[in-house]
């Protein structure tokens, strides 16, 4: 089954919080050319498509990088431990900048814009991650692996804990930065898929 992102943001490293890109066509990880951190938010509504009880046995993530001034680069998947929102907001130009945050946005502090924080600036999110790839110049990338699975599944068996991923990218030097096309994104064949391979439970 292929799933499309229910949301889909950008974490903008900016100590006021008031920077998000909610309805933009991009989403970016690692560090631009001042070292300032972005990092990727994305949310897939696995209960809502497939029937509870089923087992997971495949998952894989598919992002296209449309734009990067940055050789390979490791890009790392983490589970997030906290819900987060998904705005009007929307960057000028190629969005590298971000736009400013509207109401219910996901910032760099806030998890929902402007009343409800993050734990940590910048995400909270489970250690070690659940799956790292080398991300090239352009072109798809795609994660896979057991604790993606695992993941899913939980999400599946208790869909209230199912606050997606966060993409974490190189967060050292300047100019690491990878840039992303989001659900947003005109090309629909470049737009964010998860997808996942399942057996459905007994009867279902």
């Amino acid at each position: 089954m292929v799933l499309a992102p229910s949301k889909d943001n950008t974490l903008y490293e900016d100590a006021a919080g008031s920077i998000s890109n909610g309805a933009g066509l991009y989403l970016f990880v690692g560090n631009n050319n001042r070292g300032m951190t972005r990092r990727a938010l994305i949310t897939f509504d696995v209960a809502g498509a497939i029937s509870a009880g089923s087992t997971i046995t495949g998952v894989s993530l598919t992002l296209n990088v449309s734009r990067t001034q940055a050789g390979a680069e490791l890009v790392e998947l983490h589970r997030l431990l906290a819900d987060w929102g998904e705005g009007s907001s929307q960057g000028t130009g190629n969005e590298g900048g971000g736009g400013q945050a509207a109401p219910g946005d996901a910032t760099w502090v806030h998890r929902f814009s402007a009343d409800q924080t993050w734990q940590t600036p910048g995400g909270d999110f489970s250690l070690p991650a659940s799956a790292s790839i080398s991300v090239g110049p352009g072109g798809l990338h795609i994660w896979s692996s057991a604790q993606m699975v695992a993941d899913v599944q939980g999400w599946l068996d208790d869909p209230s804990s199912n606050f997606g991923w966060i993409l974490l990218g190189a967060e050292a030097g300047t100019q690491t930065a990878k840039r992303f096309d989001s659900k947003d994104n005109p090309s629909t064949a470049t737009r964010p898929v998860l997808t996942v391979d399942f057996t459905p439970a007994s009867g279902s």
